[in-house]
C-alpha cells in the first residue's frame, strides 16, 4: 500500500463543530508532538500527512509546519511527480512570500501529490476546506516536493 492509497482512506474526514473536536484529526496532531487534546480547528495540513507516513515507517517531520516538509525525503521536479509517496509543499495566503530555503515561520500548506490538471497540481491533504479532500492549486505556489522512501530503500 502507499502513502497515497493510505491518505485516500480518509476522504470527506471532517473536523468537528463546536466544542468536539475529531479525534483522528487530534491523533495526527500528537504526531507532531502536540497535546493529545489539541482542538481539530488548529491548522493540520502537516499533521495530516505525517500518518501515513508514520503508518508505513516512511521518513516524516514531526512537526505541524508545512514548510517542515522541505527537509524531508528526496526532492524531485514536477514532472516525476506521482501519487504514490510525493509530498507537495505549496505557499499559503499573499504573496511574496519567502522561498523554500525557509522551513519554519512562514505560511505553508502540504499535502499529497495527487496529479496535474493543466497548470493546477493536485493536492490530497487534510485541512482543505476544514476536511480531507481532493482540492487544485495553482503550480506556481509550489514550494517544493519530496519523494518519501522507505527506511529498507535508503
Amino acid at each position: 500500500m502507499t502513502a497515497f492509497e493510505l491518505a485516500s482512506r480518509y476522504l470527506g474526514l471532517r473536523e468537528l463543530n463546536g466544542s468536539r473536536h475529531q479525534p483522528f484529526i487530534q491523533w495526527c496532531l500528537s504526531l507532531c508532538g502536540l497535546d493529545p487534546e489539541t482542538p481539530d480547528e488548529v491548522p493540520w495540513c502537516s499533521a495530516f500527512c505525517q500518518h501515513p507516513a508514520f503508518e508505513l515507517s516512511l521518513p516524516r517531520s514531526h512537526s505541524a509546519a508545512a514548510r517542515s516538509w522541505l527537509a524531508v525525503g528526496t526532492p524531485i521536479s514536477l514532472l516525476y511527480a506521482e501519487p504514490a509517496y510525493d509530498i507537495v509543499i505549496l505557499t499559503r495566503g499573499p504573496l511574496p512570500q519567502p522561498g523554500p530555503e525557509v522551513t519554519s515561520g512562514a505560511p505553508g500548506h502540504v499535502g499529497w501529490f495527487a496529479g496535474r490538471d493543466g497548470d493546477e497540481v493536485l493536492v490530497l491533504g487534510g485541512n482543505q476546506r476544514n476536511a480531507v479532500s481532493v482540492e487544485a492549486f495553482a503550480a506556481s505556489r509550489i514550494l517544493g516536493l519530496r519523494r518519501l522512501k522507505a527506511r529498507e530503500e535508503w
